[in-house]
């Protein structure tokens, strides 16, 4: 009896590939300009899925036909699904750019004037319309070289850390 390798070739790559969905921020205060700096790290492929969904139109990160367009997208996304608050008030933040690497893209952010922080909560509502399982791990850096940390998702989209 001849078997196809085939078929079982198929099961185990079902078996093996489980994908996961993740974010990841950093937050940090900085004392010299009074702000908090934001860098986020979110696989560009599934961002190309939930803004295609947002606003109704295919994107592609690798090869903009129009990178300003791109920006503001990302822009008006970030901004929507991105919420800080420190020492309870309510923080906007400004959006700065980003940048691709390989499989992920960075994209920066950065509030306005803050007083330092006792306490800062956030709400991240990044990915999780399209991603069951997605999880937003953020890490808040003050006066120490180890985070204070949130892991977010569904259900739990805003964390608050204390120092």
């Amino acid at each position: 009896m001849k078997l196809s390798l085939l078929p079982l070739l198929a099961l185990f790559s079902l078996l093996v590939v489980h994908p996961f969905f993740i974010s990841l921020t950093e937050l940090r205060y900085n004392t010299s300009s009074q702000k908090m700096e934001m860098a986020q790290k979110i696989f560009w492929d599934d961002l190309e899925i939930s803004l295609a969904k947002e606003f109704g139109q295919s994107v592609d990160f690798l090869n903009p036909k129009d990178k300003a367009k791109l920006d503001q997208l990302v822009r008006t996304y970030l901004l929507k699904h991105n919420q800080l608050w420190v020492n309870g008030k309510p923080i906007a933040l400004n959006y700065m750019g980003y940048e691709v690497e390989e499989d992920a893209a960075w994209f920066y952010l950065e509030s306005a004037e803050a007083e330092i922080p006792k306490t800062v909560e956030m709400r991240n509502t990044l990915l999780l319309g399209e991603f069951d399982g997605q999880q937003n791990i953020i890490h808040v850096y003050f006066n120490s070289k180890s985070p204070k940390s949130m892991l977010l998702g569904k259900g739990e989209e805003k964390g608050k850390v204390e120092f």
